[in-house]
Parts: structure tokens; sequence; C-alpha cells
């Protein structure tokens, strides 16, 4: 029997490197190809324990090289295409929108148009609520599959725009597929430019730790591993060209976030330094599951469990992190702080 051949874009990252690991344990029938240009937060030392594995094939390329990836989905024949690869920092999309566009825009065009003229199965697009915009602090409020696309930042337009270009591909040219949107990761392997990997590790070192504005911006967390499991419920059986939202129903603030850490790290809050307010930065996101929770999905962590079992893997991985944020990302974030400092 012919193995079918699964594509994870951006398999490298945070998301996606966990979603790897994840299909290549669970899926020994299948055949799982990581496509990565290994940009500043890509990093292939998660995929140690996977890289001997038979079922597992790494592949170096930008999305956005059309021959390239022409050329590999004639010759490979994927099935399915997981859909992470995507600049994905907020921060850096309002220093440098233009990458953001091409990678996220640009990108995702190519992988559809591949997709199409190789009669894949199911072409899975991983997005963000953050495309959404903003919602109240109203805690009755929530985005659903129905909410206005309203995107606030360059990082979130490019994510909308190549989720209307999924649609439409499926509109127009009949590509099975399907969106999700999903509310903020957390967990191993989390690049430490984003809120719980900074603050575990500045703790850690007794470093400033930056919150923006007042830290009440509230945002609904999601262990990745519950992710993974989602992501691989619609790749099966997710209805073709519906959306889907993926949410962990554990909205905290951004203070309490960085709060519950340094409590658990036995660390002062005298560290917390509060900075000027990111540009654009939305009140509040939360994510009403429903429709993904009636196929089959419900979250495993709570926030708690899940905050703890992350803060541990730091604990027990530091010479990962410290080799990172010692490197390429010590500079830019001295660099983005001052900045913020000067705005």
């Amino acid at each position: 029997m012919t193995k079918k051949k699964v594509l994870v874009t951006g398999g490298a990252g945070f998301i996606g490197g966990n979603f790897v690991q994840y299909m290549v344990d669970k899926y020994p029938n299948y055949d799982v190809f990581n496509l990565d240009l290994l940009t500043y937060a890509g990093d292939l030392s998660k995929h140690q324990h996977i890289e001997d594995k038979a079922n597992y094939h790494f592949i170096h390329a930008d999305i956005a090289d059309r021959n390239k990836i022409m050329s590999l989905f004639e010759e490979l024949k994927f099935n399915y295409v997981i859909h992470f690869a995507a600049e994905s920092h907020v921060d850096r999309s309002i220093t440098d929108p233009e990458v953001f566009v091409r990678t996220n825009v640009l990108g995702t065009q190519v992988l559809l148009d591949a997709a199409r003229k190789n009669d894949i199965s199911k072409f899975v697009h991983v997005s963000t609520d953050e495309v959404y915009g903003e919602l109240s602090f109203d805690p009755a409020t929530f985005f659903t599959e129905e909410t206005p696309l309203q995107p606030n930042s360059p990082y979130s337009a490019s994510k909308a725009s190549s989720d209307l270009l999924v649609r439409s591909y499926h509109k127009t040219f009949g590509l099975p597929m399907n969106i999700t949107r999903c509310s903020n990761n957390y967990g191993p392997f989390h690049f430490p430019e984003k809120l719980i990997p900074l603050t575990i590790s500045r703790a850690l070192n007794n470093e400033k730790i930056p919150v923006y504005g007042d830290g009440k911006n509230i945002r609904d967390w999601l262990h990745v591993f519950d992710h993974c499991a989602a992501i691989d419920l619609v790749m099966h059986q997710g209805v073709n060209g519906e959306v889907y939202n993926v949410g962990g129903h554990n909205e905290r603030t951004n203070l309490e976030v960085v709060k519950t850490i340094i409590k658990t790290l036995g660390k002062s809050e005298e560290l917390i330094e509060f900075v000027t307010d990111r540009l654009g930065h939305d009140k509040r996101y939360a994510i009403d599951a429903t429709k993904l929770e009636k196929l089959g999905w419900k979250p495993t962590y709570t926030f708690e469990t899940g905050i703890a079992q992350t803060i541990r893997w730091y604990l027990d991985n530091k010479s990962w992190w410290e080799q990172i944020i010692n490197g390429e990302y010590r500079n830019y974030f001295e660099k983005q702080y001052k900045l913020n400092q000067t705005q």
C-alpha cells in the first residue's frame, strides 16, 4: 500500500515543528515532509529525536520560490498540505511589513497554485484569530467563524489576505481546503520573542520583563499540543471548504500571564517593566470553538496545567533557548526595546 504524503510548511517553527513531531510519531504509515526556509525562527535541532525515522523528511525551500515549489509537488505527489509557514511576529510586521506580504500572501498563492495543479486531497491553511481584529472587554463576546475580518496590524492583514486567497481557490477552482484560526499558542520550542518564553527566559536571568502598556490586553491561551490534535482532526474530518476556530478557553491578561510565571519561578514582580504600548495593540481575543468541538475536539490543557508544563520544559531545556536567545535574537530585542522607548 502506498504511503500518504503530508507536506508541512514551516515545520521548523514553533507550531509547525510540534505538529511535525506529532504526525511522525502518530502516523508511521504517513510520509511527513517538513518544508522550511530556516529563517531566524526556524530551528531543526528540535527534531533530533525523529530525524532518523523513515517517515520523516526535510526539504529546505522557500514557499515563495515558484519554480522550486512546483517541481516538488510534481515530483513528490503530496496528498495533504498543512500550511504553517509564515512570518508571525507583530512587532516585526510593524517595522518591516514587506517581508510579511511576500511570505504570507505570495508564498501562500504559490502553494495554492501547486496544490491545485497536482490534485491534492486537502489543503489546511493554519491562520490566526488576529484576522478578526479585536474584541471589547465584555466577557460575553467571542470570535466565531462568521465574525468579519478586520485585521489591525500588517501581520494580521497579511494572514487575512492569505485566508481569502485560500477561500477563493476553493470557490473558483474547487480546491479541497479548510482554514483554522487559532488563539495564542504556548508550549515547548516556542521562539523567545513571544510573551511566555520571553518572560520565562528573562525571569530566569533576573532581567527586566517588558510589558506593553498597562498589561491589561487579554488573550485566549491554547496549548500547542491541543492545537496539533485539532489540526489533525480537521485534516481528516473537516468538512470541505469550512473554517474552524481553535481556542483554549483560557483567557488571561498579559500581566496575569507574566505574574503567574514570575510566581512559579520564585522571582520578584519588581522585574516587570511597563513599556510604551505596541502600535495598534488589540484589546482582547477570545475564541468560540463550538464548531470544532462538535466535530469531536476539546482542549485537554487548562492554563494552569499547561503553563506549569511549559515552564518545566524550559527549565529542562535551558541550553536550547539560551543558544537562541544569545544569538541573533538578542541583538534584535535590544534594538526593538530601545525603539519602543523612543516612541
